[in-house]
């Protein structure tokens, strides 16, 4: 697939190394040549220095022979008229772009259509990662939970704790412990090494395990692999950005909402803009103001700054004075794996949500849905499957039947509405759709190849 990218920035860049690694011809465009340099001479790919929505910029980069183009600059006109350009002049067939301002995006359903502003998929960080920190909020416990198939089946990843009924048991012993509900483990990591699991594996203590099931589900597996948390009531966010914003709309109407923001005319404005939650003006860094309102008794620290420093500071502190969970967010990709799992609970990255996303529009085959689990190596993926047995590699065969690279595994079938948790003997059938898990990256464009139906290649 030849694919212009827009943007050499976090998201670009991320972007560009998963998808350089799977065959595709890509070409980057940045007004930058630092960051250029350095990615070709990392990575097999192409890269031009200019403005990105130069028309001359892109018919250099060939957007008239490109099968995608996606924008991800900083900024949100670049992108739209990026997307213009190339759907005028070049007739580029699909068009993505990253959408930040939440103006834009109230307008979407009348400005982004062939019609008006020709941009096929909007990419909206912020919209991600409100919906990302709500959905941890909705489940207590839990270090990332991923929806799929509207909504019915989902990955979790969660830490087993001592107390947890599974915890000293072998895997096999999960179907005793709940005879009437169904899941998969797919993966544990235990002490920075990934394990495949079996049936006779132990769950110990730490192990941080992912697994698989019907959404009404999660909560009842959780309890196997720890003490349930009680549900979050007392949220404090700080930081009143879109997010922040976001976040406390989202839950202000079940949870007990505080939010603080550094600048006294934001914060005033926010708190004209939130019904029910608490606006101060004052800064998180404040142990005082921290006391005040009671630290002790906040259920979840929520530091949604964009300063990664000063998000990993005030939360360190918050853990301190008292609040039980922190949960910080972090741009910078190198900080994740630093910091998460130690004092602060969870580190919600925007280009990983959007990198996700992204992906999602781009793999080969009918990809609904695709999600990069912690710590980026494994990925998650929502095939809808097509043809019949005489045009398929896959409809009409049993899973066990299915040559599957090593640590790629089919979790779960969703079929006329009923969740199936994948055993051997599933029959994929058309239509399906199916969740896999791919332990490893490099193993993408096999599944895609395996999934696809005959007549998809050219």
């Amino acid at each position: 697939m030849k694919i212009i990218i827009l943007g050499a920035g976090q998201v670009g860049t991320t972007l560009a190394e998963n998808l350089v690694s799977e065959d595709n011809d890509i070409t980057l465009i940045d007004n930058k040549y630092d960051r250029l340099a350095f990615l070709q001479d990392k990575h097999d790919l192409r890269v031009i220095k200019g403005n990105a929505s130069s028309p001359k910029i892109l018919r250099e980069a060939g957007a008239a022979n490109a099968d995608l183009l996606v924008a991800v600059t900083s900024s949100d006109e670049t992108n739209i008229v990026s997307c213009q350009v190339a759907y005028t002049l070049f007739n580029t067939p699909t068009k993505i772009a990253r959408i930040r301002n939440a103006e834009y995006l109230r307008e979407r359903d009348k400005l982004f259509h062939p019609d008006v502003i020709p941009i096929d998929h909007i990419i909206s960080p912020e919209k991600l990662v409100t919906d990302e920190i709500t959905r941890l909020i909705d489940y207590p416990g839990a270090l990332q939970v991923s929806h799929f198939a509207n909504g019915k089946i989902s990955i979790v990843v969660t830490k087993a704790y001592y107390g947890g009924p599974l915890v000293g048991y072998a895997l096999s012993a999960l179907k005793d412990h709940m005879p009437h509900i169904d899941c998969r483990v797919v993966s544990i990591l235990r002490q920075g090494k990934v394990i495949r699991p079996q049936g006779s594996t132990i769950i110990e203590a730490g192990d941080e395990v992912t697994f698989i099931c019907e959404t009404i589900n999660i909560k009842a597996v959780m309890s196997e692999l720890q003490r349930l948390e009680k549900p979050y009531k007392k949220i404090m966010i700080i930081g009143g950005g879109n997010i922040g914003i976001g976040v406390a709309k989202a839950l202000e109407d079940q949870c007990t909402v505080k939010l603080i923001e550094r600048n006294a005319e934001r914060a005033a404005m926010f708190a004209e803009h939130l019904a029910k939650t608490l606006v101060f003006c004052g800064d998180a860094s404040d142990e005082s103001l921290l006391f005040e309102e009671h630290i002790e008794n906040i259920d979840v620290f929520l530091s949604l700054t964009s300063d990664d420093e000063a998000n990993i500071m005030s939360a360190l502190l918050a853990k301190r004075l008292g609040a039980k969970k922190a949960m910080v967010l972090i741009q910078r990709m190198a900080y994740i794996n630093l910091i998460q799992g130690g004092t602060i609970d969870n580190a919600i990255s925007p280009q990983q949500a959007t990198i996700s996303a992204l992906l999602g529009h781009i793999r080969k085959g009918d990809i609904a849905t695709v999600v990069s689990l912690r710590h980026g190596g494994a990925e998650a993926l929502e095939i809808i499957i097509h043809g019949e047995s005489s045009t398929s590699n896959v409809v009409g065969r049993k899973i066990a039947e299915l040559k599957l690279p090593m640590g790629v595994i089919i979790g779960a079938v969703l079929r006329d509405g009923e969740v199936l948790i994948a055993r051997k003997n599933v029959i994929i059938q058309e239509y399906d759709h199916v969740i896999v898990y791919v332990s490893d990256k490099k193993h993408i464009s096999e599944i895609e190849k395996l999934f696809q139906p005959s007549a998809f290649f050219i």
